[in-house]
């Protein structure tokens, strides 16, 4: 299974110790990325202590992560939320202006895809991909199409083995007065396989 995610943005927060696995700990930090249309997706990244010097600050840097999107449910008291991250294998500071989103996975289509119409009339469809990785895991990830893609995903059923290409993107919304932030991938490209 290909799950590969490039971004090249700028490090908008500082690390917050996440867990410690065999010795190697691991944190947490977010990087801004700029889509064409100006609006900035916050994306979360997970990154090894080996990696980086989590002891610094290095908000406003520069930053080209190479890594995979990956995801864990996470429990809170009677409910299990799902939590989106990018894994990071490689972290390189750069000085390259232009920002970087994409994602490639390979993966299987947990559900039937739901298919709407937007308030405005756009085409939508919603996705679940299962991607496997090492150890017996898989990550879920949410998947959003539009137009064509949407109309064409609307005919796929559980269980099709999928490629998708895309970006991360973040999206603020409302929820009992809380502002939440929710993540997923918009697919640019979408095959079977």
């Amino acid at each position: 299974m290909k799950n590969e995610v490039k971004l090249l943005g700028v490090i908008s927060s500082d690390f917050t110790y996440s867990h410690t696995l065999y010795s190697e700990g691991f944190y947490t930090m977010t990087v801004s990325v700029k889509r064409d249309s100006g609006k900035v997706d916050i994306i979360p990244v997970m990154t090894s202590e080996r990696l980086l010097d989590v002891s610094k600050s290095w908000v406003g840097q520069r930053v080209f992560i190479d890594g995979q999107f990956r995801s864990y449910n996470q429990h809170d008291l009677d409910k299990n939320r799902l939590k989106l991250y990018v894994f990071a294998t490689d972290v390189i500071f750069t000085n390259e202006q232009r920002d970087v989103n994409d994602v490639f996975l390979e993966g299987y289509l947990c559900k039937t895809p739901t298919y709407r119409h937007t308030p405005l009339g756009r085409e939508i469809s919603d996705l679940m991909l299962a991607v496997n990785r090492s150890y017996n895991k898989s990550d879920y990830i949410p998947c959003i199409c539009w137009g064509r893609s949407a109309y064409y995903a609307r005919g796929l059923e559980a269980g099709n083995g999928l490629r998708v290409a895309g970006r991360i993107q973040s999206r603020e919304y409302n929820k009992n007065g809380e502002t939440k932030t929710a993540y997923e991938l918009s697919v640019n490209l979408l095959e079977v396989c």
